[in-house]
């Protein structure tokens, strides 16, 4: 089996701008390559699990949202990280799908698809809600990135760096 880090998008990967879907408006947060290269050197697949309710909104399509993915998974790629896959929620957040978090199906059709562990898993985000889907996948390994703290996670810190500090093995 494997182990993954679970990551939201915007606040995680990227500087969290309303219904982002511009590349020149797309700002990697600071630490988050090192970050990312660190997870990958322990051994753990990068999974992306994002809301993305703008589609649902009709703020940007679903294409510009995957070209903008394609667009960073692409310059993460250049870097020497590699995203396993990114799964997203298109839904507006009234539509009671399965997707979006705090469900976890997001989550769970990844530990399926890829045989993943949840029990040597993170998840990390910065929304209640991102870790709310990780313990409804049994991922137990939680971190949320956020000056305010959430009695959910496991440990709540505020810059991504500090889970460098936490993820060691």
């Amino acid at each position: 089996m494997h182990k993954a880090v679970f990551l939201d998008r915007d606040g995680i990967i990227n500087i969290d701008k309303s219904y982002l879907f511009k590349r020149e408006d797309f700002e990697f947060c600071d630490g988050i390559f090192e970050v990312l290269l660190h997870l990958q050197r322990l051994g753990y697949l990068l999974i992306i699990v994002t809301n993305q309710s703008g589609i649902a909104r009709g703020y940007y399509t679903e294409e510009e949202f995957l070209s903008l993915t394609h667009w960073m998974v692409t310059l993460l790629k250049q870097k020497g990280i590699v995203i396993t896959e990114v799964f997203y929620c298109p839904h507006h957040p009234n539509a009671q799908c399965e997707c979006r978090k705090p469900k976890a199906q997001m989550l769970l059709k990844a530990l399926e698809k890829y045989t993943i562990d949840p029990k040597y898993s993170w998840m990390i985000g910065d929304k209640e809600s991102d870790i709310e889907a990780g313990r409804n996948a049994n991922i137990v390994n939680t971190i949320f990135v956020n000056h305010a703290r959430c009695e959910k996670a496991l440990y709540s810190v505020q810059s991504i760096l500090d889970t460098i500090k936490i993820i060691k093995i």
